[in-house]
């Protein structure tokens, strides 16, 4: 049997047939709008984007977030509220595009921004969206820390599970297994079934790491903002004959089979993960495939557009006077700020 292996996606993403072990994808198998799209179409990031679905809707989102974090009179929470409110009334089509894109934190949010705050919360909002499209109830924690960000439940087979999203920059690099918090997600499982992370697919590790024993030790589901992509484009949907009990609890089956010694590889998910996810889900490799080649593009042409953003920081910068560029540097080291919240401490213990 030829395997969807995570290798052959991590180098290059070409599909071929033979000893390989990467099946071959035929243009009419794609289940999407994008039958004719290129790499040299996804050069153009609207392309690309158009193709998949992803142009209008993400762009949409990334200005209202922009645009919440930046308000006045209203605070962290009733922002949040705000886009929950506008994300959960959306239609699972409407819903797609913008999980393809979440996984992606974009360079134009400043690092550790109220912004960047808000693109986080958001992320956990849409987990949860495609949990309810899976036939979940499922809400976002209120909880700021030590805990999960959403808790989901079977309203049909009585199960239940936390489940933590993750978004990261394409600039990112040297990620650390504490970035996934995986240990975490054992501890916040508390009473509940389950335990799911939801990273993006092409920023997890390549090839041994930690995660990937503890995930197995700990019974955590490591799945990806492409696998959710790829249930809700091929409808499926928790019923009374279909539990997705066995989807969340894959670390476990996975476990009975895996060596000490190989506990670390990530093909344990990215291989024999994705062959028991397509088993549990009826769906058949090459529709597989197919979703998660055009995940990859989207990916791409959104690295291309990251490109373009900080090439055009470069040519503003470049266009600064002396005063601006002195300016612009004492803005970015919040010098302002850090002296206004020493005088504040000071003048609290006068």
């Amino acid at each position: 049997m030829k395997l969807y292996t995570v290798a052959g996606l991590l180098q290059g993403l070409r599909f071929r047939s033979g000893k390989s072990g990467i099946f071959k994808l035929s243009v009419s198998s794609l289940r999407f709008k994008a039958e004719n799209a290129t790499d040299k179409d996804c050069s153009d990031v609207r392309t690309c984007m158009w193709r998949s679905g992803g142009k209008m809707e993400f762009g949409k989102l990334k200005t209202l977030i922009r645009k919440e974090s930046k308000s006045d009179d209203k605070t962290f929470d009733e922002s949040s509220a705000r886009i929950q409110e506008k994300i959960f009334a959306l239609s699972k089509k409407q819903t797609v595009p913008l999980l393809k894109n979440i996984g992606i934190i974009p360079e134009s949010i400043h690092h550790d921004s109220s912004e960047e705050k808000l693109f986080a919360k958001v992320a956990d909002i849409l987990l949860a969206k495609a949990f309810q499209e899976l036939g979940l109830s499922a809400n976002v924690n209120d909880e700021r820390a030590n805990c999960a960000d959403v808790v989901a439940k079977s309203k049909i087979h009585k199960y239940s599970l936390v489940a933590d999203a993750k978004a990261f920059r394409l600039s990112r690099t040297a990620k650390n297994q504490k970035d996934f918090k995986v240990k975490s997600m054992v501890d916040w499982k508390g009473r509940h079934d389950y335990s799911v992370l939801v990273c993006p697919f092409y920023q997890y590790p390549r090839n041994r790491s930690q995660i990937y024993g503890q995930a197995l030790d700990g019974n955590v589901c490591l799945l990806s903002w492409e696998h959710l992509v790829l249930f809700l484009e091929n409808n499926i949907k928790e019923t009374k004959r279909l539990s997705l009990r066995k989807l969340w609890n894959i670390s476990d089956e996975l476990s009975s089979k895996v060596t000490v010694k190989n506990k670390d590889r990530n093909t344990n998910f990215h291989q024999d993960g994705n062959l028991l996810i397509q088993k549990h889900v009826g769906l058949k490799e090459d529709i597989f495939g197919s979703v998660f080649e055009l995940c990859r593009k989207v990916t791409v042409a959104r690295g291309r557009s990251e490109i373009k953003f900080w090439k055009s920081e470069i040519d503003r910068i470049n266009g600064f006077t002396r005063k601006q560029a002195i300016t612009e540097l004492l803005d970015s080291m919040k010098i302002g700020k850090k002296i206004s919240t020493i005088q504040k401490y000071i003048d609290s213990l006068a």
